[in-house]
């Protein structure tokens, strides 16, 4: 494994039909090779719960999640959806979007790492919440 692949000292928390859906993109090989290297590695020490049992500030689908780019200081915010209901339009993002695998199963206030189209970003999960 590359050592510049650092994950969270905390598990990320997954329903099972995220965790397979997750499992099925690295099958798919469409991720770079730091992405897949670390989702393979968040994978595997996951914590996999029922829909119902996923804590109200951990991100999965049907969210919407505020990040902060911890050098810009520039905040964004998504709608994490199904991937047949994105519409960016709508500022709906797919949960297999860059972003949305990138911060999928981390808690409000995470710091993640992750490879965007420009480069290796990290950003900080300042707001976590149910879409209405």
């Amino acid at each position: 494994m590359n050592s510049d692949v650092k994950i969270s000292d905390t598990p990320i928390i997954l329903t099972t039909g995220m965790y397979d859906l997750l499992k099925e993109e690295l099958r798919k090989r469409r991720l770079s090779k730091y992405n897949e290297e670390k989702l393979t590695q968040e994978l595997k020490n996951a914590n996999q719960v029922l829909s119902k049992d996923i804590p109200e500030t951990i991100v999965t689908v049907n969210k919407s999640v505020t990040v902060k780019d911890v050098e810009t200081a520039e905040e964004f915010n998504y709608k994490l959806v199904a991937p047949g209901k994105a519409r960016r339009k709508n500022n709906n993002h797919s949960i297999l979007s860059p972003i949305g695998v990138a911060v999928i199963g981390y808690a409000q206030g995470a710091l993640v790492v992750w490879e965007m189209p420009e480069g290796v970003k990290a950003f900080k999960i300042t707001e976590v919440k149910y879409l209405k």
